[in-house]
């Protein structure tokens, strides 16, 4: 599929969404009972998990950066088991703790992590999230990190649902003072038990939701950050390498690879990074481009980063990976 096409069916997409469409169909109608098949097959064979036990990794991030008087930042992860950190043993090895980690040391300020995400959770789940995450007296979280959409695709949620359940969670959050950026659907045309045709239905699908995500969200004022990379090319390469011991979640090094390409759009959204990265670079095909025709290029790249530009138009921009620096121990044990 081109790239205009990719940005049509994205714009339908979340159009329904935004006016309540029934949506458009992974498939054709002769598709779907393959589909259901095969995926009951690769579901069976993956597990999908062994448990949905996840490692606690709540806690204050980089202590050493402590200063009296000033509070530390507020980091909120939000969405399905990407988000929690299903499928590592170590609390520093989950998403959110490298992610605390690397903005505690961008930013030279400590970090307080809270994680309210839910293996296993759709888009549908988020209402409940953020009422979780925005109840009592406390402090409007400064950042929340959303990874959501690869249950969406597998239990074959219409997508102009899964958008519009998405698009409501990020305007409750920047509505209440809170910055927002959202991994957006991964691409599941690489777990390694998926087999044809399943194989290229899940990429379509999987692509097209990212996608349309990226609209509704830079629509609502947040940013997207393409997670391709989470199942993509670079998993299919490497797959007992990136992948966990379930070949579904990722391991250690996958969700690294995860946190890299989200941690430098974290820090742009909260204004932290450098202001020579915030121009649009030509030579890397950055620029500022109609927002379906963006989100259709940021589905097919991942780490690739899109934010609301004026009306219609939105920045792309393809940030350059940094390290994460080493996690700190959080100053709160874990359970």
């Amino acid at each position: 599929m081109t790239s205009m096409s990719r940005a049509r069916v994205a714009r339908r997409i979340a159009a329904g969404a935004a006016y309540g469409g029934g949506g458009i169909g992974i498939a054709g109608a002769a598709l779907v009972g393959l589909l259901v098949a095969e995926a009951q097959m690769a579901r069976r064979h993956v597990g999908n998990g062994t448990t949905n036990h996840v490692p606690n990794a709540e806690g204050l991030y980089g202590l050493s950066y402590e200063t009296p008087g000033e509070p530390p930042l507020r980091l909120l992860m939000l969405g399905d088991s990407t988000a929690a950190g299903q499928g590592v043993h170590r609390a520093g090895q989950t998403p959110g703790a490298l992610l605390a980690s690397g903005l505690a040391a961008v930013a030279e300020r400590p970090v307080q992590l809270r994680n309210v995400a839910l293996p296993g959770a759709r888009s549908d789940d988020l209402e409940r999230q953020v009422r979780l995450a925005l109840a009592g007296p406390g402090p409007v979280p400064d950042i929340c990190v959303i990874m959501i959409g690869a249950n969406d695709v597998t239990h074959r949620m219409p997508p102009t649902r899964s958008v519009r359940y998405l698009s409501a969670a990020v305007r409750r959050l920047r509505t209440a003072g809170a910055e927002v950026v959202v991994g957006t659907c991964p691409d599941l045309g690489t777990i390694e038990p998926v087999q044809q045709p399943l194989r290229w239905l899940a990429r379509r699908a999987s692509r097209q939701l990212a996608a349309a995500q990226t609209i509704g969200v830079v629509e609502q004022g947040g940013r997207t950050v393409s997670l391709g990379d989470l199942l993509g090319p670079e998993f299919a390469a490497n797959p007992r390498e990136l992948f966990g011991p379930d070949s579904y979640h990722p391991s250690a090094e996958g969700y690294a690879t995860a946190a890299m390409a989200v941690l430098p759009t974290v820090c742009a959204a909260l204004e932290l990074w450098p202001a020579e990265e915030e121009r649009p670079d030509v030579t890397r095909r950055e620029g500022i481009l109609p927002v379906a025709k963006a989100a259709a290029e940021a589905a097919s790249e991942a780490g690739t980063e899109v934010a609301a530009a004026r009306g219609p138009w939105a920045v792309l921009k393809r940030r350059r990976r940094r390290r994460v620096p080493e996690p700190a121990a959080p100053a709160t044990p874990s359970v």
